[in-house]
């Protein structure tokens, strides 16, 4: 029986072992370089992103400016979510600042909402060097490189609501009657009740 075994396995291990690649070969292959960065592609629609939550894409391969949107709304592929292209410059009150996204109007589309803090901090890269997270290449304008309202209450303390500081990436709470900048988003799962 043991012997059956033997020659019924011996060829198979023959065929694999002859398949397989030598690290002499692997060593010769030519090395893979990274692609120089490249612009942020503008696009016409449909737009079909599932969420990537577990990649980390370039941000030339991240955002699409879409243009069937006038060009002023920017699709995140790691996250699904639509960003406005260019948020507003005016740092207002926390309520005033979820009643601009919910009155907001985009190529004649409503739907608009405040991020919660997870979304609004996944646009932050720490690993730019600048006084802007933002990551390197990015196709936004206008981004203040300052704090910005989350629709995220901080659950200690509900006059409070979490923010994200763009300047350092910091993410911390702050009284919802102090003026910050507004930065609209659509898609994803809304408000978290946090």
């Amino acid at each position: 029986m043991k012997h059956k075994l033997l020659y019924t396995l011996g060829p198979i291990v023959l065929i694999m072992v002859a398949f397989a690649t030598s690290p002499a070969q692997v060593l010769q292959q030519p090395l893979q370089v990274a692609p120089a960065p490249m612009a942020v592609p503008t696009a016409p629609g449909p737009y079909y992103a599932p969420p990537s939550w577990d990649l980390q894409l370039p941000a030339y391969d991240r955002f699409i400016i879409l243009s069937d949107w006038g060009n002023a709304a920017v699709l995140d592929k790691e996250t699904g979510l639509v960003w406005e292209g260019s948020p507003s410059t005016t740092a207002v009150s926390w309520a005033n600042a979820s009643s601009r996204c919910l009155t907001l109007a985009v190529s004649n589309r409503k739907g608009w909402r405040l991020p919660t803090i997870q979304e609004l901090a996944s646009l932050v890269d720490m690993s730019v060097p600048s006084s802007l997270k933002l990551p390197a290449g990015h196709p936004f304008s206008k981004v203040q490189s300052s704090y910005y309202w989350s629709a995220t209450t901080y659950a200690r303390n509900t006059s409070d609501a979490w923010f994200v500081h763009f300047f350092d990436g910091l993410v911390g709470s702050v009284g919802k009657a102090r003026f910050l900048f507004v930065w609209c988003v659509r898609g994803g799962q809304g408000v978290d009740p946090q």
